[in-house]
């Protein structure tokens, strides 16, 4: 775990020292966010944020090959997870200069998630009436869809000066404590990629939040959205490939399904997001992808809220369910669910306390 810590914090230091000077770089080669009516920025701002943070993840990498635990995770898979990571960086630095348009973006997501595939990163079994074997075919294809969903899952949070950074810090810290725990109590080797690459995320985003958060001085962009997205897809889906479920989870199919399930409840916010805007955008007949203000982040504030109050809010809506997610593969269930009580409570006080307010004050 020090190793981890390790790295976690010479990631964040080296994401937090170099932001300025890729903020500074992106504002010389314009690529910046404008202000739009659609927009709840109000100034000019620099994006290429994920470039600072892949810098600090791929520095660290480098930084900490040689400690002892940590570097035996250097493995085939981690590697894919880098090239992969570096492909959809470069698509995204295209897209924050010159807006590619959806179907480019969808092709580069789907090509970065073949590069996974090219070393060995998919999905080989699914808890189905016990353990199924899934054909390489079926494998792939879920692989692919699995990627390309999550990474814009994340694309598509990303609206509010630090919700993003956020969001995927709490799900990547969520999804490290299962895979080492997930370790520790089965006698695994404690070095594997995913507890690496999510503990490298975990630094990426603390290390870029103090230059995101309100009001933002840089924004992540679609280069730093798309390299968190398909990092976390890539963890999950190694994680799973390095475990034996028929051997591990035969007397408990439950936690078998975690590994797969677990990206998507430490995700389910930007999940949530991400289905229903499709939906209400192809019911009005537009793109799939065509922007609106009706996201989760919109109507919280619409309630009242400020953005700093609904980044919060939304924080904490992640964490109760990611936590209490990760909680029940090693936790009786009634402290998870005690957990996740806790932080609806707080969630919703939260929420609607800023409405109510309100409300008095214009009744008065």
């Amino acid at each position: 775990m020090r190793e981890y810590s390790l790295a976690l914090l010479i990631s964040a230091v080296i994401t937090y020292m170099v932001t300025p000077t890729v903020s500074a770089i992106a504002k010389r080669f314009r690529a910046v966010a404008q202000v739009r009516e659609r927009d709840i920025h109000t100034v000019v701002t620099p994006r290429w944020g994920g470039v600072a943070m892949w810098v600090g993840m791929a520095l660290t990498l480098l930084s900490v090959h040689g400690l002892h635990l940590v570097g035996k995770a250097y493995t085939r898979e981690l590697l894919g997870i880098f090239l992969a990571s570096t492909f959809v960086l470069l698509l995204g630095v295209l897209d924050d200069r010159f807006e590619l348009d959806a179907v480019t973006k969808l092709a580069g997501q789907g090509l970065a998630a073949c590069i996974l595939l090219f070393f060995g990163i998919q999905i080989l079994w699914l808890p189905i009436n016990g353990i199924i074997v899934l054909p390489s075919n079926i494998g792939q294809l879920l692989t692919v869809v699995i990627v390309m969903v999550i990474i814009n899952a994340v694309n598509f949070v990303d609206g509010l000066d630090g919700l993003a950074a956020g969001i995927v810090a709490i799900s990547a810290a969520s999804f490290f404590g299962f895979s080492y725990l997930l370790a520790v109590e089965n006698g695994f080797s404690r070095a594997g990629a995913p507890s690496l690459v999510t503990a490298l995320v975990i630094g990426a985003c603390l290390g870029f939040l103090p230059h995101n958060l309100y009001p933002a001085r840089i924004f992540m962009g679609d280069s730093g959205s798309m390299v968190l997205g398909l990092v976390l897809a890539a963890a999950a889906i190694t994680l799973t490939g390095q475990i034996d479920a028929n051997a591990v989870f035969s007397e408990n199919i439950g936690p078998a399904l975690l590994p797969l399930l677990l990206p998507f409840a430490v995700l389910a916010i930007p999940l949530l997001d991400f289905v229903t805007a499709i939906i209400r955008r192809v019911r009005r007949g537009a793109s799939p992808f065509s922007p609106d203000k009706e996201h989760l982040h919109h109507k919280l504030m619409a309630l009242g809220n400020s953005q700093q109050r609904t980044t919060v809010i939304l924080y904490l809506m992640t964490a109760m369910l990611a936590i209490p997610a990760m909680l029940t593969a090693f936790a009786p269930l009634y402290i998870a669910l005690g957990i996740f009580l806790l932080l609806a409570l707080i969630t919703l006080r939260l929420a609607l306390g800023k409405s109510q307010k309100r409300d008095t004050y214009v009744t008065t």
